[in-house]
């Protein structure tokens, strides 16, 4: 076999020339990144640093999976996007900024969602698979799916101003339901955007994340194997929290009852009841414009109202609403809105569990609204 320094080009000696004199790593090292494949699943504020540092270091090659297009609320903390890239799909335009920065990374684009139909065929060409995602529904199908084949999954999460990473490999360790058996029950957990994340948050755990998908590619130091990693932002603090494997864990434990891939149903925020009455934002404009006499009511912080509301509503936040049934009639037709519909769904189950029976929740919210019917309202 020929020496590992000899695999990499002369361009690449001198690119990764800090990585070569690491005793940790050295020519044998980065020619194992060099031969390494990662699929990123989610290119949003943890996938976008993991991925420019990733590429960076040498990885051969990376696997991008994510559907969703640039969005300019991006721009605050997905640090791989410009501002010209806003309209367009994430997988493009990262594959444009990292082929700039690494020309000697093969990038894998695939714009779609993670679903349990295709999870299989797209986690089976790679080493490592590292979790960016943002929901609950994907979070599972990852875990899964790494579990089954065996793959370690790299693992972040962040919301506001709190983070926390880890390192799930069913065949040295837990997985991730080892630690979450099952989902949160439906409107227990806030929608990540709406609760907002500092910018610079989802750079520190994504690297985190990088991190480690370097360490367990050259077999450098510990890994964050049975280990829960716990970053709070605001106070400058770190801890870290003993993960055990558990042997009724219904995906890798003695006696799994998970043996095929599904998808959880379970989101961030809430997902309206069968009987849910909705409209959608083009339905109330011409309820608005024909002269119908309804109350639309707010149900977002007064930080989100401050940026922009429909004209005429009624603001009272979510959290205020028990103790504010008097000021809301009852013999008025009502229209709830927030920021995408999930709050404002589950205060019209609240409504109508406490007697309104003319209420509605408009599908989307504002997001929607600004997106078909007044662009100049702000989306955040």
């Amino acid at each position: 076999m020929s020496h590992p320094v000899l695999s990499l080009t002369p361009d690449e000696q001198a690119r990764y020339g800090r990585h070569l004199v690491l005793p940790e790593i050295g020519p044998a090292g980065q020619a194992r990144l060099k031969q390494a494949s990662v699929l990123l699943v989610g290119l949003g504020g943890l996938g976008a640093p993991s991925a420019l540092y990733l590429a960076a270091a040498g990885i051969g090659r990376l696997g991008l999976i994510d559907g969703d297009s640039v969005d300019r609320s991006n721009l605050q903390r997905q640090v791989l996007y410009r501002e010209a890239d806003v309209g367009r799909l994430k997988v493009e335009a990262a594959r444009d900024h990292l082929q700039a920065l690494n020309p000697h990374v093969q990038l894998d684009l695939y714009p779609e969602r993670l679903t349990a139909a295709n999870a299989r065929e797209r986690l089976a060409p790679y080493d490592v698979i590292v979790d960016g995602t943002d929901n609950f529904t994907t979070r599972y199908l990852v875990n899964d799916a790494c579990v089954m084949p065996g793959k370690p999954n790299v693992y972040g999460a962040i919301f506001r101003f709190e983070g926390q990473a880890s390192v799930f490999w069913a065949a040295r360790g837990p997985c991730y339901r080892c630690l979450y058996p099952e989902p949160p029950a439906p409107g227990t957990v806030p929608d990540c955007a709406e609760g907002g994340v500092l910018g610079v948050l989802p750079g520190l755990i994504g690297l985190i994340q990088a991190t480690e998908t370097i360490k367990l590619i050259v077999g450098a130091g510990q890994p964050l194997i049975g280990r829960l990693l716990l970053y709070q932002a605001l106070g400058m603090q770190m801890r870290e929290l003993r993960l055990v494997k558990d042997p009724a864990c219904p995906v890798c434990g003695d006696h799994p009852t998970i043996t095929r891939l599904r998808e959880e149903t379970v989101a961030c925020g809430a997902t309206p009841g069968g009987n849910m009455k909705e409209l959608s934002v083009r339905a109330l404009k011409q309820e608005l414009d024909a002269g119908r006499d309804l109350i639309l009511l707010d149900v977002r912080e007064p930080r989100e109202t401050a940026l922009g509301r429909l004209p005429g509503a009624l603001e009272i936040p979510m959290g205020e609403i028990p103790g504010r049934l008097a000021e809301i009639p009852r013999d008025r037709d009502l229209v709830c809105y927030c920021r995408s519909g999930g709050r404002s769904a589950r205060v019209v189950q609240f409504l109508e569990q406490n007697g309104f029976t003319r209420v509605r929740n408009l599908a989307g919210g504002t997001l929607a609204w600004s997106d078909q019917i007044d662009p100049s309202l702000p989306k955040y």
